[in-house]
């Protein structure tokens, strides 16, 4: 595991017992929309719960467990979204911390700036980002309307497909046993739309 070991997720779900689909929702509510949830396993997360499920060791059908975490992904969203509508600039004036890094912010306002209303649904399978984007695109006076139905399609996309991702690859012995190389791959291969948006982003800018 690429951190501490509080944070592997297969120690920490099998640690909570009863409670693990519950603390899954918080930390995927945390993640998506505070400020202080960048940090957490999000991605690894997900796929450990579709297996745990898969594996019955959480019990509870697997259409209703992602639906529950689409449902708290999406409240994730939008309450980062009004935390920027209400105090983006302030926050993105802060000074670093331990948590906190301006990188990441002018990281995040690249990204939007360069995918506009789709930068939501993309940067949902990019750590970090997914969870200074929902500040950033309030703070930038997104309508909520379109904000809504993007974050919507893309905590569905997000949640719904690395949980199910989980629950029909983890049977397999090399899946289970190498959980971190396969989110990694996952989230290399989910720079591959972003890197074809972005090519098209510039060839369409005319030259200089």
């Amino acid at each position: 595991m690429l951190g501490p070991s509080w944070l592997d997720p297969q120690q920490m779900l099998h640690s909570l017992g009863p409670w693990a689909l519950l603390v899954t929702l918080i930390i995927v509510f945390a993640e998506c929309g505070l400020l202080i949830g960048f940090f957490l396993p999000g991605d690894s997360l997900l796929f450990t719960v579709g297996l745990l499920v898969a594996q019955s060791f959480i019990d509870t059908n697997i259409a209703l467990v992602c639906a529950l975490i689409s449902i708290a992904a999406i409240a994730g969203n939008i309450t980062g979204y009004w935390i920027g509508r209400k105090a983006g600039p302030a926050i993105f004036k802060r000074p670093d911390s331990r948590f906190f890094r301006q990188e990441y912010v002018e990281r995040t306002r690249t990204f939007f700036e360069n995918f506009g209303a789709r930068s939501i649904i993309l940067a949902r399978f990019l750590p970090i980002v997914r969870t200074f984007i929902t500040v950033m695109a309030g703070a930038a006076g997104m309508t909520f309307r379109s904000y809504l139905v993007f974050s919507t399609i893309g905590g569905i996309l997000w949640a719904t497909g690395l949980t199910l991702l989980g629950y029909y690859l983890g049977g397999y012995a090399f899946v289970a046993d190498h959980i971190e190389i396969i989110v990694i791959a996952i989230v290399a291969l989910s720079f591959v739309p972003i890197y074809f948006e972005l090519r098209r982003h510039r060839s369409a800018q005319p030259p200089s």
